[in-house]
Formats: structure tokens, sequence, C-alpha cells
């Protein structure tokens, strides 16, 4: 079963498997992720929005009576309280993952423009898309969760909404430094990206732009870098993995493990007895 709040894993058929749950990460209502060969959904609607990529095969669906599809180079945008269907557009079926996103990410403004192109070709959306994924699946990650939806959203925006070309301007530094310092206050016990919003006095979406522009890193990044550091000091004083882990503001031995091992390279066991300090 999954490690947080779980509203159910099913496998229906031998050719259907489901998995679904709702993180706790503000804005997200659920996360769905399902392989079908031969299951068919009826038109019907859901009240939140539908942000859906396919891994394996494609999807065939009707949206206000016109037909749409999802190759896997897409990302698609359903929006709430209009009528849909979904079935396989090929023979093997299809593998997909789906995001619903209540009203606070994209209010009912964009529901028209969604409707009139509902499927966007955007690979580095898409990526985005699958990285806020992995990171929902993981307990520990909610600020990169966070992180992520909040720059998703207002790419999504742009796609229904086009406005003006992006100008760059001068990272605000201040309100960069001002989360750094937040950051490193908060190392151990964390913080939500809206809490931090509100406390340096910036939207969730520029307060990530800022930070990731002034230091070349996103804030996620930084605040598991520096508790990956932390882990290493600890470690080499003889701490075994798991109380360096809870020490360091991990969630648990194997969250600290998968970070540990993306930042220095090797598990934090190995890096012990190889003493790897480097």
């Amino acid at each position: 079963m999954h490690a947080f709040s779980v509203l159910y894993v099913l496998c229906v058929m031998p050719r259907q498997e489901i998995s679904a749950w709702r993180p706790p990460v503000a804005g997200v209502v659920e996360v769905f992720h399902a392989h079908f060969t031969e299951h068919a959904y009826p038109m019907h609607v859901h009240d939140a929005w539908t942000l859906l990529i396919v891994d394996d095969g494609a999807v065939r669906y009707d949206l206000d009576r016109h037909e749409r599809g999802t190759p896997g180079d897409t990302v698609s945008l359903l929006p709430p309280q209009v009528p849909h269907n979904g079935s396989p557009a090929t023979p093997q079926g299809f593998r997909k993952r789906v995001l619903y996103l209540d009203m606070t990410q994209l209010d009912e403004s964009f529901i028209g423009p969604a409707v009139d192109g509902p499927d966007l070709t955007d690979p580095v959306l898409r990526r985005r898309v699958s990285q806020l994924h992995t990171a929902l699946a993981n307990r520990g990650d909610e600020f990169e969760a966070e992180s992520r939806l909040a720059l998703i959203s207002e790419q999504l925006r742009g796609h229904l909404r086009p406005g003006p070309a992006f100008v760059s301007v001068r990272p605000d530094r201040g309100i960069a430094h001002s989360l750094r310092d937040l950051l490193d206050e908060r190392l151990l016990e964390g913080l939500a990206l809206e809490e931090a919003a509100r406390l340096v006095h910036a939207h969730p979406t520029h307060l990530v732009r800022a930070f990731s522009s002034a230091f070349g890193i996103a804030p996620h990044q930084y605040m598991m870098s520096r508790r990956v550091d932390l882990a290493r000091r600890l470690l080499l004083d003889g701490q075994p993995p798991g109380a360096a882990a809870t020490a360091a503001g991990f969630y648990d031995q194997s969250h600290l493990t998968r970070h540990f091992k993306r930042v220095v390279g090797v598990t934090p066991g190995r890096y012990v007895r190889t003493g790897a300090a480097g």
C-alpha cells in the first residue's frame, strides 16, 4: 500500500491496474495511475481539473462534442464540469498518470480555453508533470511537489491564455535571500510553499522563480542538499542511517537514502563504509 493517505489500490482484472491516493499537498485533490487494455469510460464529469499524461499507448476521448486524443508527447488538461469519456486508442491499451487539481490552481475563467484546446504539446511541461508525479509518490518531498506544482500551474495558465512574450528581468534578490534564510532556519522541520510565500510576502510561483534565478538551484533542491550535507556529518560522527535521517530532517531512512544517493552518488551505508567524505 502507499505510504500515506491511500484511497484505494486495486487489481480488478489481469489487464487493469489502478492506484490512487490523496497527497498532503495543497491544490492536488487526487493522484491516479492506471493501466487499462479494455476499459472504456462512459461520459462523466469531475469537479476538479484533470491533468493527464499517457506513458504507453494512447487515449481517445470526446470533450464538448469534439473527438480528441492523447499521444505520448502531450499533456491533456480537461476542465471541471465538462462531460468527457475515454477509451484505448491502441490495441495494447494505455498507461496513464493523472492529477486532479482544485480551483486554486486554475480558476473557472480558464474552462473555456481548456475546452477549445485541451491537448498541449510541450515537452518541458510534460517532463515537469512527470517529475511532479514522482515527488508526490515520495513521502517527505511535499515541498518539492509544491514548488513543481506552482511552476506547472503558471505554465498551464500561459498555454490557456497566452500573454506578451516573457521579458527577462533581474531576479528579486531580496525575496530570494529572505527565502534562503527561512529555509536555513526551518531546515529540520521544513515548511510549506504557501507558508513561505506568506512569510516573505510573495506569490509562490514568483518565490520559486526568484530563488532559482538568484542562486541557480530550486528551493526544494537547496533544502534537500543542506539536509544531505548535515546527514553526511552525522554519519561520519557515527550515527546509524536511521538516526541520522531523523536528525537531519528526513521523513525516514528510505527518504534519506533516496536523496543521499542522488546527491552523493552512493547510499548512506556505503558512504560510511568507504569513508567517502569527498
